[in-house]
This record gives structure tokens, C-alpha cells and sequence, in this order.
């Protein structure tokens, strides 16, 4: 490999591991020949080369499971093309459980694999002694088995990549460090090197374990941190042949699969310890973190239960690998919000190898587009907010996500570290009133409150869980008295400037220029029709609005929204979230319970629906939107955050004899989706548009003016929907559900629910989700289908509905057909 670097490239990729190879490989696929690649030291020797190279297929949501299924297809069809193999061996999965809560934990992903088109199917301990003869099985209650999983050569596959990036143009270099990324007037514009330096266009960090490091470069926030992954190698072994299925023992905390006669079993240990980056040599490389027998030493017990003949094995090697995490336990992808042209591909979370192919591609696509071609919210760089860059978040997150990897997935579970970071100015006040918290995007929200005297069982469990009775009352009063929540949150953006409204008027699908004092709920749509969000805006003034969106949405909207900004438009978006806090007072004695506190008067005729107005209250002034993301009568107080803790305390003194309780977003959950409100990320998102969500009603079309994805829903429009969102309603009251589920229609897979709550209204549990119409009329088929639900491999009946399953008097928002 020449040093004589070009002094200029398209595109510049930083990282030489299975995304950089692969974004490579895949950038020159689609045309880009102009496209450098540099290595700090010797392809695959950060954390590839030591990958145990694992591609199990399914993954948490659709779109993720797309990259890893076309990922198989890549490694098995590399070699046809490129003449090199990637050692990829379709050897399946099975997924086995001791305890009951994990085999209903398996048989969850075994349903959603069904949804998500992925085989998989229930096996029993004789078919797993079948494929694992030497393995002890006399505590294993059952396994799923995937036939479709395998694994790879993880060095051979990145020379394939390589190789066929190299066959159409793409120049490597290794032993090639970046000294210092060049930024000019807010965009990416050169790398600096030792060997000289190559200004670019576009440049895209798969650096791994430093990927954070080259971000604090060029100042972007490119948050992950690297944690110890340990495995052990054996030398031959009895009755281990090639291809066995790999095993993920998880109640053990471990996988293993057969390596050359013997064993690989690694493990996500529960006790797992981040990495200080600055402790690693300047020239690792291909190298290992020191050894800890100590540490391992309970995996390697519980691995010589499952498979005794590994008590007189022996060891070949002890790695010690290091491997970057996340937060979140999801992927970094993208374009930064920071600088123009800055893409990014890592914090793998041990999953770079199964997901490399298919991130690589999407990556490239991204690079390529401006914008992915598939909904990648869950992995979406700009989901973080700069906070979450700080070291000290990091490490203890990462290793607390490593920790879990293999958990059970219990409705309810919280993180545990990093906590207390981003505190409403109401915190207080919860922790007064016993608020037991969840995490949201950094935020402490009250998931529910815990009257005093009250039991309460905290264990997790995928049935009746001990706060059912506790939410069941604070839903209860928000749909008969009245319930406050706190909404903090909410991320908000204040949009003003000249050219405000054609600006709006163009991103949003809804007509937004409505008279001062109004608010609208609309679309933000992508070029394909998809939801890149979904917002309410309040407008303040006839050139200023304040945007209200979602508690992840807002870095994500703030970044979109300014790149659809043009250079001859006088708009300016400025983030106030933490500027104000927002108490929603909701329910049939709301109205009376804000007269208590305030002279302002909130009648029907004098305070509309989707109207805003400035209130006296309490001792200070407010906003108050009557708007209400619960269904029931209701208002937002949008209030100065120093001014908001008195007037909140107000309002819980003044609600004696009203019947008042504070809620969370528990008792929220089930109060919308008993409405029907959606919640973008999970119910909509970039591949859902308002006529598969049946939300036509907030597009209009015939505004006067083009808005982004008009065109794309006109077409649509005249094609039809090929799926629809739906509610359902479990027939049995006693069935808990929680998302992820797949939907059975007269018999035949349909769909899958996208997220699902308790609905103490209708007395059953209540989904969201959509279903596949194959030509038949959505209505005609909630009309005449037979609709179950299947969950943890058990089938429920359930009553479909395209309208809002309770619907109280006087609400205003509605759920349409999608014309």
C-alpha cells in the first residue's frame, strides 16, 4: 500500500474494521470511486480481528433486522464475487432457557421473529441434545431454534470487502493516523495525517473503540466508551464437529459455538468493567487487554455445567478483547448534528460483525442521499444530546449495557447507572409524593406515585406487575376527576425570524398559518412521505412559533429542521426545553381545578380546543394549550422553569375534594393508546406515512404551497396503502402485553403491535400496530377478520378497530381511513 496520500477525496473514511471496510465496499457499489480510507494501524486490528463473528439475524426492530438478514446474504455471497472467502457458515442458533421467565423471554423473539420474517420455531430438550450431544441439559426448560444464523471469518470478511471495494476504485491506507480533522464554516473539509493531509467532502468516522476521541477533534460528540469482552478458546474436544448451532445460554450469561474442534464461549458478564481509553498503548493493534481468570472465573463455571468435557479441556486462550458501547445499547449511525458532512458508524456493542454488512450499506446509502432510505431512529447518532459525551455517564453506562445484554426483557426495566442527570424543575415535588422514576433521553420522569401506606411489590415480571393497581387509580382519575402530570420533557424549539411561515409551511404537512393563538398538530415528512417527526406548533406571534415535539425527538428535529433551512431564508431556531417546564392538568374537573388558581376564564367559548393563551396563575403568568395527549378534557401550562415548582405545588393544594392524583407515563401510556395517539419512534417513524398511520387528516394537501413528501403521498395516494395501523384490544382481561407481538389475521401473520399498555378504561390490555391489507380494505377486514395476538408463543383473541377505542365526549382529534 502506497503512502503518497491523494490531496483530495470525496469521501474520507476514518477506521479500518468491518464498517469501515464494509462502507467502503458499499459506497464503491453504488458509484463512488472517489472514496479514501484511512487505517491508524492494520485493517481489522481494533476490535474485529477478535470478534467471535456471530450473525444472529433478529433484532429489535424491523429495520435493524433488514441489516443483519442482507449481512447473511453479503458474507455467503462474497466469495462468488470477490474470489475471497469469508469462512461463513450457516450453522443456526438456539436460544435455550433454565427458567420459566427466560423461556418466556425466548419465545417473545421467537414470535417476533415470525413477525419480522425471520425462521424460528420452538424446540424441546430432545431436538437440542440432538444438535448438542456433550451439552448438560437437566436444568433447560426448552430453546428456540433460528436455522438461518451463522458466523463468519471476521478478518477473511473484511478482505473480501476490500477487496471488492478495491475492484472499483477505493484507495486503503494503513499505518495511517489521523493527527486533526479540518472544519471550515460549520462543515468537515480535510484530514490531517503524518503522512499529509486530504481535503474531503464528506467524512465518515468508523473508528471504533476511538471513534470519540477523533469526534472531540473537530468538536462533535460521538458518545461510546470501551468496555472488557472476554472469551475463551479450547483445543479439540470430543464430539464437537463444524457447524454445530451456536448456543446462547443467557440465563448464564454466555454464548458458545465450536471453533476449530473445540470451543468459543464468551460471555456478558454481569459484573462487566468499562475501559479507560487513555490506559491503551498508542500502538495497540492487534492486540489484548491483560488477563483475569478472577473475573471470569463464574462464566467459566457455569460453561463446564452446560458442557462438562470442558472441566479437561484445554485452554488455548483467554481473550480479553476490548469493545465500544453505547448508552442505550444501540448502535451510533449517521450524520452528526454538529457538522455538515460528518457521517458515523460505531459503537457496535458486540454486534459489529452481525450487523456490518447491512450498517454498511445503509451507511453508505445515508452518505450518499442525505438521509437513510430506511428508519433508523433507534440507532440514530442524533438521539443524544451533548451531555451524553461526558466520560464519567460512559463509563458507567456502557458497562451497566454490556452487563445486560443478555437480560430479560421485563416491561419496566430501568437503567440503573448515570442517573439523576437532566432533573425537571418539578423533581422535588416527585420525590415529596413518592415518584418512582424512569429514564427518558437523560430525563428523571415519574413512571408512578406510591401513596403513602401503600404496599408495593417493585419485582419485574412479564405478568400483572405490583404497581397495576397503583397506575390503575392514576389512570382512573384522569379519565373521571382529574390528574396532573409533569411534561417537562417535551422538547421545544422556538422557530421566528422574516420567512417563518413559507419556511413551516414547507416542512409541515398540515397548514400551518393559522391565526396567532392557535395551535396545530402536524407531519414532518421525509422525501418518501415517512414521519421524520410529528409536532405541535404553537404560534406565538405572526413571525414566531414555539415547536413542540417529542423527549428524543428533539436534537434529531432540531438538526433535520435546520438543514431544510435555505441560505436565503431569514429563520432562526433556537432549543429552550429546559427554559420552560410544562404541568398538564387533564380530566373532567381540570377546568374547575385551574379556575382554583387562576382568573382566567376556561370555558368552551372563551378557550377553544388547539388554542393557547397567556394565563395569570398562581402568583406569576403562563401559557396554557388546551390540547391533551390523553383524550380527556385538558390543558399544558407552559411555565418558566424558576417559576414552576410554586405554581405546581398550587395546584396540588387546590385539588382537594376534586378527586386529583399526580400521574406518570405509565398511567399515560394506557390513557393514549386508548385514544389512539401515537407516539413517534415507536407507532410512526421515517418508513410510516400519515396514510399507512391513518392520519390523512393532518395533511392538507391543498395548502397553496408544495411541502416536503407531498408528492410522494399524492402517489401513494392513488396506489393505495399496502398496510394500516390499527388498535386492538385483548379479549381476555387478564393477558399483559408490551409491544413487539405479532398480529394474526384469520389464521396468517399480519403485522406486529408497536407498543401496548393496560387500558384500565376498556378493562384489557391495548395495543398499537399495523397489519398487512395484501389488497383487502382495511375496514372491511377489521370488520370480518378473526384478530389474535400472539405473545411469548400464545395466541389471544382481540378486537380490532381503525377508530379510537374510547373516545370521550368532546374530544376533538380522530383517527380516519388514510384518504
Amino acid at each position: 500500500m502506497t503512502k503518497t496520500l491523494p490531496s483530495h477525496a470525496e469521501i474520507v473514511i476514518v477506521g479500518g474494521g468491518i464498517l469501515g471496510c464494509s462502507t467502503a465496499y458499499h459506497l464503491a457499489k453504488n458509484g463512488c470511486k472517489d472514496v479514501v480510507l484511512l487505517e491508524r494501524a492494520k485493517l481489522t486490528s481494533g476490535t474485529t480481528w477478535h470478534s467471535a463473528a456471530m450473525v444472529r439475524q433478529l433484532r429489535s426492530t424491523v429495520s435493524l433486522t433488514q441489516l443483519t438478514k442482507y449481512s447473511t446474504e453479503l458474507y455467503s455471497s462474497l466469495a462468488e464475487e470477490t474470489g475471497q472467502e469469508t469462512g461463513w457458515i450457516k450453522c443456526g442458533s438456539i436460544s435455550i432457557a433454565s427458567t420459566p421467565d427466560r423461556m418466556t423471554h425466548n419465545r417473545r423473539q421467537g414470535t417476533l421473529a415470525r413477525a419480522f420474517n425471520v425462521e424460528a420455531w420452538e424446540i424441546g430438550i430432545d431436538e437440542i441434545a440432538d444438535y448438542w450431544p456433550i451439552a448438560n441439559l437437566d436444568d433447560v426448560i426448552g430453546g428456540i431454534y433460528s436455522p438461518n444464523d451463522g458466523r463468519v471469518n471476521p478478518s477473511d470478511t473484511c478482505a473480501a470487502l476490500v477487496k471488492g471495494a478495491k475492484m472499483r476504485g477505493v484507495s486503503f491506507y494503513e499505518d495511517t493516523a489521523v493527527t486533526n480533522i479540518r472544519v471550515t464554516n460549520g462543515r468537515v473539509s480535510g484530514v490531517e495525517t503524518a503522512e499529509g493531509t486530504i481535503t474531503c467532502d464528506k467524512l465518515v468516522v468508523c473508528s471504533g473503540l476511538w471513534s470519540r476521541r477523533v469526534g472531540l477533534m473537530m468538536g462533535a460528540s460521538i458518545p461510546l466508551n470501551p468496555c472488557e469482552h472476554y472469551a475463551i478458546m479450547t483445543k479439540a474436544i470430543d464430539g464437537v464437529r463444524i457447524g454445530m448451532p451456536i448456543i446462547g445460554d443467557h440465563d448464564n450469561h454466555m454464548y458458545i459455538r465450536d471453533e476449530v474442534g473445540g470451543l468459543l464461549i464468551g460471555c456478558f458478564e454481569p459484573n462487566a468493567r468499562a475501559i479507560d481509553l487513555a490506559d491503551l498503548p498508542n500502538d495497540f493493534c492487534f492486540d489484548l487487554l491483560k488477563e483475569d481468570w478472577d473475573h471470569f472465573e463464574p462464566i467459566i463455571e457455569g460453561a463446564i455445567r452446560r458442557i462438562p468435557a470442558l472441566e479437561s479441556a484445554e485452554i488455548k486462550t483467554l481473550i480479553n478483547g476490548p469493545e465500544s458501547f453505547t448508552t442505550d445499547g444501540n448502535f451510533l449511525m449517521g450524520e452528526a448534528p454538529e457538522l455538515a458532512g460528518l457521517f458515523v458508524g460505531c459503537g457496535m456493542n458486540s454486534m459489529g460483525m452481525a450487523s456490518g454488512g447491512g450498517v454498511g450499506r445503509a451507511l453508505a446509502e445515508w452518505v450518499i442521499n442525505g438521509e437513510p432510505t430506511l428508519d433508523l431512529s433507534s440507532v440514530d447518532i442524533r438521539r443524544f444530546g451533548r451531555f451524553r459525551n461526558n466520560l464519567a455517564t460512559l463509563k458507567e453506562r456502557s458497562a451497566e449495557m454490556l452487563s445486560k445484554h443478555y437480560a430479560i426483557s421485563y416491561p419496566g426495566r430501568e437503567p440503573e447507572t448515570a442517573r439523576n442527570v437532566r432533573l425537571t424543575p418539578l423533581h422535588s415535588a416527585h420525590e415529596r409524593n413518592n415518584a418512582q422514576f424512569g429514564e427518558r433521553s437523560g430525563w428523571e420522569r415519574p413512571n408512578f406515585f406510591i401513596p403513602e401506606n401503600t404496599p408495593f411489590d417493585p419485582t419485574l415480571t412479564y405478568g400483572k406487575p405490583g404497581w397495576f393497581d397503583i397506575v390503575a387509580e392514576e389512570h382512573k382519575a384522569a379519565r373521571e376527576k382529574v390528574a396532573i402530570f409533569d411534561q417537562s420533557p417535551f422538547g421545544k424549539l422556538q422557530i421566528e425570524g422574516r420567512d417563518v411561515v413559507a419556511y413551516l409551511q414547507r416542512v409541515a404537512a398540515n397548514n400551518v398559518d393559522v391565526p396567532v393563538g392557535r395551535l396545530v398538530y402536524t407531519p414532518l415528512l421525509n422525501k418518501r412521505g415517512g414521519y421524520e417527526s410529528d409536532a405541535v406548533l404553537m404560534r406565538l406571534a405572526s413571525d414566531r412559533y414555539l415547536f413542540i415535539t417529542g423527549t428524543a425527538q428533539t436534537e434529531r428535529d432540531l438538526h433535520w429542521l435546520s438543514k431544510q433551512r435555505r441560505d436565503d431564508e431569514w429563520v432562526t431556531l433556537v432549543n429552550v426545553t429546559s427554559a420552560y417546564a410544562v404541568i398538564s392538568v387533564m380530566g373532567p374537573n381540570a377546568r374547575t381545578l385551574l379556575k382554583r388558581v387562576s382568573n382566567a376564564s376556561f370555558s368552551n367559548a372563551d378557550f377553544p380546543f388547539m388554542t393557547h393563551q397567556e394565563i395569570e396563575i398562581g402568583k406569576t403568568v403562563a401559557r396554557a394549550a388546551r390540547v391533551s395527549y390523553v383524550g380527556e378534557l385538558g390543558w399544558e401550562i407552559h411555565i418558566a422553569s424558576d417559576q414552576a415548582l410554586p405554581v405546581y405545588n398550587a395546584l396540588l393544594d387546590a385539588g382537594q375534594g376534586l378527586g386529583l392524583r399526580c400521574g406518570g407515563t405509565v398511567a399515560m401510556g394506557g390513557l393514549r393508546l386508548e385514544k389512539g395517539y401515537c407516539s413517534w419512534g415507536h407507532d410512526i417513524g421515517t418508513d410510516d406515512t400519515p396514510l399507512h398511520a391513518g392520519m390523512g387528516f393532518t395533511v392538507k394537501f391543498d395548502k397553496g404551497c408544495d411541502f416536503i413528501g407531498r408528492d410522494a403521498l399524492l402517489k401513494q395516494r392513488e396506489s393505495g396503502i399496502n398496510r394500516r395501523r390499527i388498535l386492538l384490544k385483548a379479549d381476555d382481561p387478564e393477558v399483559m402485553l408490551q409491544g413487539s407481538e405479532t398480529i394474526i389475521v384469520d389464521g396468517r401473520v399480519c403485522g406486529h403491535t408497536t407498543s401496548a399498555a393496560y387500558g384500565y378504561t376498556i378493562g384489557s390490555a391495548v395495543a398499537m400496530g399495523y397489519m398487512s391489507l395484501q389488497g383487502a380494505d382495511a375496514a372491511a377486514l377489521v370488520k370480518q377478520g378473526k384478530f389474535e395476538i400472539e405473545a411469548a408463543g400464545k395466541r389471544h383473541a382481540a378486537t380490532a378497530s381503525l377508530q379510537a377505542l374510547h373516545d370521550p365526549k368532546g374530544a376533538r382529534m380522530k383517527v380516519d381511513d388514510g384518504a
